[in-house]
């Protein structure tokens, strides 16, 4: 069985604005966000990695990440 895909979301609590990244495996995108983690600079900026079969699930599962404004560099479906 192959691994889901995985997704990095970085979500500013005070605008709501976020970018999503997918990533072919959750190892990747759990690698990706200790790597923004590590770099960070502003706390109100939120960073998690899901593994989800699509955006749109997580869109379901995670909604209040889906509230805000997309990003430009956001790579996901939005």
């Amino acid at each position: 069985m192959g691994d889901m895909p995985g997704y990095v979301i970085e979500y500013n609590r005070r605008t709501h604005a976020r970018c999503v990244t997918e990533f072919p495996t959750g190892s990747e995108a759990m690698e990706h966000r200790l790597k923004l983690e590590a770099e960070r600079t502003d706390k109100d900026i939120e960073i998690v990695a899901l593994v989800s079969k699509s955006v749109d699930t997580l869109k379901q599962t995670h909604q209040r990440y889906f509230t805000g404004e997309v990003l430009a560099a956001d790579r996901g479906s939005g």
